[in-house]
């Protein structure tokens, strides 16, 4: 495993830079991978993955596993990433706090929970599975959403909270999935993140958003276009609250050429830098 020394910035590495990057080793601080694309027994694309982690630092971020849901936890999928970690031997380990799947079937969506004293207490037992099953900690994400449930009694941030409390887990702090939330369902993002225990937090995710087509008040989470300007504020403020953190920019559709996610990630390391010479 290539350790993170201090906190640096990486990219998501997606199919369309696999071979520009193995070839020009440019200079970030790790790399972040889908899980599930690296499910197979063999084949080039893991022929890849291993060529990385001997460059790079690695990070898993699963999407798949719907830590939520009602159904049972796949033992299939359990046991690949097991493999997985194994062979890559990664520095993090990420899911999203989010369900996914029912009866079986999974509907491509990160869907936010109720946030209840009920959900608070499956979504932790799962946790409390997974992490025993891996045989080490994982971080959950922060997922953007769309909706809310009337009936939900704990803040999300509280919920958070109170996840890390009793399972031990880490957090995957989203900065843009914060400020499509705080529009969407118009509350602070400033206050949210001043909510979270510093300490449990080891990763920021930056990304960017659209506005819906027909209405400009409900942001879209697409991981598809630059970090926009009031998340860069967003991730300012975390920096100073929390202290640098390893930052990875992610994108995902309409994947642009690499020096252009190469820039992006240099941005959030000047913002890193900046704090930590304040630091100092």
């Amino acid at each position: 495993m290539n350790p993170i020394s201090k906190p640096v910035t990486g990219i998501g590495w997606r199919a369309p830079h696999y071979r520009e990057l193995l070839r020009d080793r440019p200079p970030l601080g790790f790399l972040e991978v889908h899980s599930e694309n690296f499910f197979a027994n063999g084949g080039q694309t893991l022929d890849f993955l291993d060529q990385a982690q001997r460059l790079y630092p690695i990070s898993l971020h699963g999407v798949g596993l719907a830590l939520g849901s009602a159904d049972p936890l796949d033992d299939t999928h359990i046991k690949r990433l097991r493999d997985l970690i194994a062979r890559t031997q990664p520095v993090f380990v990420s899911e999203h706090l989010c369900w996914g799947s029912i009866a079986g079937r999974h509907l491509n969506e990160l869907l936010p929970l109720p946030y209840t004293e009920e959900a608070l207490d499956h979504i932790c037992a799962r946790i409390d599975e997974v992490q025993d099953r891996l045989g080490r900690t994982i971080m959950i994400e922060n997922v953007s959403s769309y909706v809310r449930f009337t009936h939900s009694t704990i803040t999300e941030q509280e919920f958070i909270a109170q996840v890390c409390q009793r399972t031990g887990c880490d957090i995957l702090l989203d900065v843009n999935n914060v400020y499509v939330s705080s529009v969407n369902h118009e509350f602070d993002p400033v206050a949210f993140i001043d909510a979270l225990p510093a300490g449990a937090c080891k990763e920021i995710h930056l990304a960017g958003y659209d506005a819906h087509e027909e209405d400009d008040s409900c942001l879209i989470d697409t991981h598809g276009r630059h970090v926009q300007s009031p998340v860069w504020d967003l991730f300012r403020h975390t920096v100073k609250r929390l202290g640098p953190r390893p930052t990875l920019v992610e994108w995902d559709v309409a994947i642009p050429e690499l020096p252009v996610l190469l820039n992006e990630a240099a941005m959030a390391a000047e913002i890193l830098n900046d704090e930590q010479a304040v630091a100092a």
